[in-house]
């Protein structure tokens, strides 16, 4: 018998993304005569000489550095926001992890940030590296009332200041010193969360939180042309269509939230939402890989195939039956089916414990196929 070998809490990276909100009054050039959507998103291109997810359309964010957790950022919050909450309220509840999953918080320094407040500077900081946003708010400013955030000006020597944070990223602390700012830790709302599946081509895995920023209006963006080769803002359904027509192309938890977004009529909508849920549960997801006889499947929680068991951190179901085959005998739905590059389906007919709002099942036509 062989031994299964569980994926030590050293091996899954911490990572942390924005899916970042604007409001959006423009009209699309694509139809100019129609009235705009309520919002648009930032799409960030990763440059193809990438180890990870080359080429792909991804949300600002990035590996967390030890210097976002770092207590040197209690004195830069203090006087005004202080441990354990920093003014966030009361951390979510989190569903129980799938078993063996790292939660990182036993080899937590106890003077370092919580967190949730460590995820969200490395967000912010990640940001700010690849396309110069600075999501950050004066220090004597209070968490802000139910309002859409702003991103800050761009100060002077703003390319020298991201040479250096992204040399030694303990430096972004050095620049909101310099601004007399805090990271805005507050116009950042919990969204969820994802862990990367187990591939047998062994690739990197993270444990990424995801968040969601509304900003009143669009800042400018400047790609490092690094990491970042483009930008672009794209509603949902601009985003979906330029999917389709392989302009760009989504890793498949990118793809599963811009469909989730695109339940949203409205940037004030998606807004509320996020208020309103700020005391619901968050839930962070390992999808389980399902090789089928033409497709690859990713199975999240609520499915009736998804097994909560050890055995697939590092493993993948399979059958020799056909997809088609494999959907007529089930009824309950939380999956995406991988038919090619650009060919996602999403099933969904499950609802969620916590309010969540999940995706509506959405299946492309076969004349694309």
């Amino acid at each position: 018998m062989n031994a299964f070998r569980q994926p030590r809490a050293s091996s899954w990276r911490r990572a942390a993304t924005i899916l970042l909100a604007a409001g959006w009054v423009r009209p699309s050039p694509a139809a100019p005569s129609l009235p705009p959507e309520g919002f648009r998103l930032l799409l960030l291109q990763r440059s193809g000489n990438l180890g990870f997810l080359p080429g792909a359309h991804v949300f600002p964010g990035g590996v967390q550095n030890t210097a976002d957790c770092s207590a040197d950022w209690l004195r830069l919050f203090a006087p005004h926001h202080r441990p354990p909450l920093f003014g966030l309220g009361p951390a979510r509840s989190r569903p129980a992890s799938f078993p063996g999953l790292p939660d990182g918080a036993a080899d937590q320094d106890a003077a370092a940030l919580p967190d949730d407040v460590a995820a969200r500077i490395c967000a912010i900081r990640e940001t700010f590296e690849e396309v110069g946003v600075l999501l950050l708010r004066p220090r004597a400013a209070l968490p802000a009332a139910p309002e859409l955030g702003r991103a800050l000006a761009p100060p002077p020597g703003l390319d020298a200041w991201r040479d250096r944070v992204r040399r030694d990223p303990s430096h972004f602390l050095s620049l909101c010193a310099h601004l007399d700012c805090t990271p805005d830790i507050w116009a950042l709302h919990d969204w969820g969360g994802w862990l990367t599946p187990f591939s047998p081509r062994g690739k990197r895995r993270f444990n990424t939180a995801f968040f969601l920023c509304c900003l009143s209006e669009p800042p400018e963006v400047y790609p490092d042309l690094t990491e970042v080769v483009s930008c672009q803002w794209s509603s949902p359904s601009e985003a979906t269509e330029s999917f389709i027509s392989k302009e760009i192309w989504f890793a498949p938890p990118q793809f599963y939230e811009i469909r989730r977004l695109g339940n949203f009529a409205s940037l004030s909508d998606l807004h509320k939402f996020c208020l309103d849920g700020a005391s619901e549960g968050m839930e962070r997801w390992l999808p389980i890989t399902f090789l089928t006889a033409d497709a690859t499947l990713q199975l999240l929680p609520g499915d009736e195939l998804y097994l909560e068991d050890s055995e697939f951190l590092e493993n993948v179901m399979s059958s020799e039956k056909k997809t088609e085959e494999i959907m007529k005998e089930g009824k309950i739905f939380h999956r995406l089916v991988l038919h090619s590059h650009h060919v996602y389906n999403l099933h969904v007919t499950i609802h969620s414990k916590y309010k969540q709002i999940y995706p509506k099942t959405y299946v492309i036509s076969k004349s694309r196929l």
